[in-house]
């Protein structure tokens, strides 16, 4: 973990084996082998590699099936990866900085989706509904309910 750039998504597989992070200046999703007992990380890998692209990985989430669902800033969508991290989906939102995605509401159906609300400044077009909080539900998809951890670097 030497040499982070930008410290964004963290969270866990079911089961607590494996720690999701990204380095979103790196634009890259790793995964480490995580000991839930002693918090320990190690054999870090990339998980997806997005370099090379404008857009980049932020916040993220886990999905009961294994899945990463990671927000894609100035990427105005949010991506699911497969457990081999390959894409799998993409959903668009009106907003090209999407921040973050978690589950909630009852079983966990829920998708909370944030955006990056623009400054004033800013001559770019971040969408019409930059700033705003989007919710969705996905048939059969649900999240993981959180744990409280502890890492060990």
């Amino acid at each position: 973990m030497i040499g982070i750039g930008i410290s964004n998504g963290l969270d866990f597989s079911r089961g607590e084996k494996r720690l999701y992070y990204t380095d979103s200046e790196a634009r890259r999703i790793y995964v480490f082998d995580y000991d839930r007992r002693t918090g320990a990380i190690a054999n870090q890998r990339v998980f997806a590699d997005e370099s090379g692209k404008e857009e980049m990985p932020d916040g993220m989430t886990l999905d009961a099936d294994g899945n990463v669902w990671s927000a894609s800033w100035n990427g105005w969508s949010i991506v699911r990866y497969g457990p081999d991290g390959r894409e799998t989906q993409r959903i668009k939102f009106p907003a090209k900085k999407i921040t973050s995605v978690i589950f909630g509401g009852p079983n966990l159906a829920t998708m909370y989706v944030t955006s990056a609300s623009p400054r004033q400044s800013e001559a770019e077009d971040n969408g019409s509904d930059a700033g705003k909080v989007f919710t969705l539900q996905i048939p059969g998809v649900r999240g993981l309910p959180e744990f409280y951890s502890r890492i060990g670097m």
